[in-house]
């Protein structure tokens, strides 16, 4: 992907680029908040704003794997799968039951839409196979 030229649309792309791996090293520790999806973000941020900062995002020990996979097409695991839709549901569900729960009806049942096309979104990706070598076994 190319950099884009004008140096302050750059700046924008890398500060939102850093906003999403902030965001992404939250949801490490936060259960109902999902990384691979701002983490994929951020990657694209930067593939638009820095070749440095893609350089590190795709080699990063932690997120690398998940933007190669993303980038070559060869999806999301089915584990990944289930944490991602379960996330979205539980936020989702938090949000427009609790933090939400004095909005009108018809913007929550439109949050719940949005839920359920994400959710789908993610699971029509492509299914990343596993090797033998890193299936687990039963216990």
């Amino acid at each position: 992907m190319a950099v884009v030229r004008s140096r302050p649309l750059r700046i924008v792309l890398v500060v939102l680029g850093w906003l999403w791996v902030g965001i992404a090293f939250i949801g490490i520790f936060v259960p109902i908040l999902p990384s691979t999806g701002p983490i994929i973000l951020a990657a694209f941020l930067f593939s638009k704003s820095s070749e440095r900062f893609d350089r590190w995002i795709v080699e990063n020990r932690y997120f690398g794997g998940i933007v190669r996979d993303w980038r070559t097409g060869a999806g999301f695991t089915v584990r990944a799968k289930v944490i991602a839709v379960t996330a979205i549901m539980l936020s989702f569900g938090f949000s427009t039951f609790v933090a939400l729960r004095s909005t009108h009806v018809y913007f929550r049942a439109g949050m719940w839409v949005l839920a359920f096309a994400v959710a789908i979104y993610v699971v029509t990706r492509p299914t990343k196979r596993t090797t033998p070598a890193t299936q687990r076994t039963a216990a």
